[in-house]
């Protein structure tokens, strides 16, 4: 099967096709250890080696990288942004729901990956990181496939109509538990629901949890025991869950 349509797929040969040197030469200083990094799951070793073999990104996404670095902005980072493209991809995704987008930097690797015919709701409550997402769209030529909502994304997501191919969860984390609920009857026979941040630093055998890790654990608990999905948990980055609907 191949991976990729005419589109998507030049564009990640074009991003992916430099030697290993001249990415060095434009990536962003891997020792300086961005925030969104965020680690504590895998093994420091094995992390900067992931990091350091990554291709480099276009300048539309170094620029948010840096920014997300700079200012302390949510991002999933390019580590896990791949494999949410890979995902997409591979289920042929053409429609996703994107809950909690911040500036956009995985709304761009959703619609790049669902291609010029697809379409990504980007969702977030602050008009100002809208507006910057907007911009940072227009200049990554995917504004087209994109429809910006601003407010609560799981209000948003009640008032919606359709069913989607992918629903990608990354509100704020005392809100973990209600999203399984609200966001399957809207995920498609056979879509996925994707959750970012669900090992949380590596907080969650830890005693007397916090909210938020409450939270996490409620939510881990709630989709692996669900009879309507099958959840994986892949430990990258901060953790990723991919539940399947059945």
């Amino acid at each position: 099967m191949a991976l990729m349509g005419p589109a998507n797929g030049a564009w990640l040969r074009h991003h992916t096709g430099k030697s290993r040197d001249s990415r060095k030469e434009i990536m962003p200083d891997q020792n300086a250890k961005p925030e969104w990094r965020m680690g504590g799951i895998t093994v420091p070793e094995v992390e900067d080696y992931l990091y350091s073999m990554l291709p480099a990104r276009d300048q539309v996404l170094q620029e948010m990288e840096t920014e997300a670095a700079k200012h302390d902005i949510a991002i999933v980072g390019p580590a896990v942004a791949r494999v949410l493209y890979q995902l997409a991809v591979i289920s042929k995704a053409q429609t996703v729901f994107e809950m909690g987008s911040a500036i956009g930097y995985s709304t761009i690797w959703w619609a790049r990956a669902v291609g010029e015919n697809g379409r990504v709701i980007y969702t977030d409550g602050d008009p100002k990181r809208a507006d910057k997402a907007r911009r940072y769209f227009e200049r990554a030529g995917v504004s087209k496939q994109i429809v910006v909502r601003v407010g609560d994304a799981l209000e948003i997501l009640s008032e919606q109509k359709d069913s989607f191919d992918i629903i990608f969860n990354d509100v704020d984390k005392t809100d973990y538990p209600r999203v399984p609920r609200l966001a399957l009857p809207c995920v498609k026979k056979g879509g996925l629901f994707i959750t970012d941040n669900v090992l949380w630093k590596g907080q969650l055998r830890k005693p007397n949890p916090d909210e938020h890790t409450k939270a996490i654990l409620e939510f881990n608990r709630l989709i692996y025991e669900s009879k309507d999905m099958f959840t994986t948990i892949l430990p990258i980055r901060d953790g990723v869950a991919v539940c399947v609907k059945k």
